[in-house]
């Protein structure tokens, strides 16, 4: 079983190991939630397989794809291609980066009139990417992308391991890595969003990269951003 349930509604599929700038590789997840119409929404979907698809069309027809932010993109044509009539849905940036691909909409503060009153969202600012954080209603449950980032203990060794300590990826729990911090510029605007987030009183948290937090989630948001005062 590759999907498992976080949720009402709502599922989890870790993916495969990606690699990305300077040989550093990172765990990959995604999220599945079912809409109210039956169909299904996937978030930051990871590398397509039989077996997932699979499960999938179990659960009902796939209808919207939406990237968190323009980083997360590698396996969108895969899922277009075996999706017919999905919808894909851009965080900003992305549009112009895959210009090879069509999107539906551009993703920002308020939700799709597909899934409104079922998922919110809001725009944390970011000069490294503005990332989209997403909030399944039923299950309590936000969605990070790469905003929080926790990697597995002995994930990486020599120089690699240094930078991901100094990075703050290798906390205890997930943390803003240490580059997305400095690359947060708009302040006001970011506490605005975390301001937000934390009234829409999740009690889980799902991050792309690393482990989801399921005990006193407030908490939890109160000591990973308090960094911005």
């Amino acid at each position: 079983m590759i999907l498992l349930p976080f949720g009402p509604g709502l599922w989890l599929a870790d993916g495969p190991d990606i690699r990305a700038a300077a040989g550093f590789h990172y765990p990959t997840r995604m999220a599945v939630a079912r809409l109210a119409d039956g169909g299904l929404l996937l978030w930051s979907p990871v590398r397509l397989t039989p077996a997932l698809l699979e499960e999938l069309e179990a659960l009902g027809p796939v209808r919207h794809i939406v990237a968190p932010n323009r980083l997360h993109h590698m396996a969108l044509a895969d899922w277009v291609h075996f999706c017919p009539g999905v919808r894909l849905h851009a965080a900003p940036g992305l549009r112009a980066k895959r210009g090879d691909l069509h999107f539906s909409s551009d993703l920002g503060d308020h939700s799709h009139p597909d899934w409104s009153g079922q998922i919110d969202q809001v725009i944390f600012p970011n000069a490294i990417t503005d990332e989209v954080v997403f909030f399944h209603r039923d299950s309590a449950t936000v969605l990070f992308t790469d905003l929080l980032q926790q990697m597995p203990k002995g994930w990486y060794r020599g120089w690699r391991r240094l930078v991901a300590w100094l990075d703050l990826m290798t906390g205890a729990e997930p943390q803003v890595p240490r580059k997305f911090r400095m690359a947060t510029r708009d302040k006001p605007a970011a506490r605005a969003a975390v301001a937000t987030i934390k009234a829409w009183q999740p009690t889980q948290v799902v991050v792309a990269h690393g482990t989801p937090v399921t005990d006193k989630a407030d908490a939890f948001l109160t000591r990973a951003f308090s960094w911005l005062g």
